[in-house]
């Protein structure tokens, strides 16, 4: 019997330590123009993002550019308001933080990044931040969701207050366009 366990145990931490992510590879059209978004996923510390236009001008090329994290997955809309289609890819870095990593197409005729401020850069809005992050794309809007945890850094359990932050895309310096928080506050969930 104590055989079998010491079997099951290596058996489990072989496929623990060789967990796999599958490969992201999908195409998001608004329309006939958009993007082939695709990511090997095989090491969270050295992946190759690959984002393809679709239906752009011709001259427009793929951007290829590494990261150090895994694609979950992508969505598109025009978050900038000016009747081409953007894309937000959302990223796990190795540590477990959830990220973005976007582009917005500028006329159809080059792709460009979106700025997306890091969370800690704001006193008020990472008050009690930890990560945990959890994303939302609804009609342009970006929702992010987070626990609140106390300021005491010995404690590891969140309270049960959860923060949510509204972001927009507005123009940035110089003819970018970044996200910016117009919407926050800290809820208790009701149980479902």
């Amino acid at each position: 019997m104590k055989n079998y366990f010491v079997i099951g145990m290596l058996l489990l931490a072989t496929h623990l330590i060789g967990q796999t992510y599958p490969k992201y590879d999908s195409t998001l059209k608004i329309g006939k123009v958009g993007y082939r978004i695709s990511c090997f996923n095989k090491n969270i510390e050295r992946n190759n993002l690959t984002i393809r236009p679709i239906g752009f001008k011709a001259e427009v090329r793929e951007i290829s550019s590494e990261i150090r994290a895994r694609v979950l997955s992508a969505e598109i809309d025009d978050l900038n308001k000016d009747g081409f289609p953007d894309v937000i890819i959302f990223i796990e870095e190795a540590k477990g933080n959830k990220s973005l990593f976007c582009i917005s197409s500028r006329e159809n005729e080059r792709m460009e990044g979106i700025f997306f401020p890091d969370i800690t850069d704001d006193m008020q809005l990472s008050k009690g931040y930890r990560g945990k992050d959890e994303f939302k794309l609804v009609e342009g809007v970006l929702f992010r969701k987070f626990p609140i945890f106390d300021t005491d850094t010995a404690i590891k359990i969140p309270t049960p207050k959860v923060r949510q932050i509204l972001y927009s895309v507005v123009p940035g310096e110089q003819g970018t366009w970044k996200f910016k928080a117009f919407r926050n506050f800290d809820m208790i969930p009701t149980a479902q």
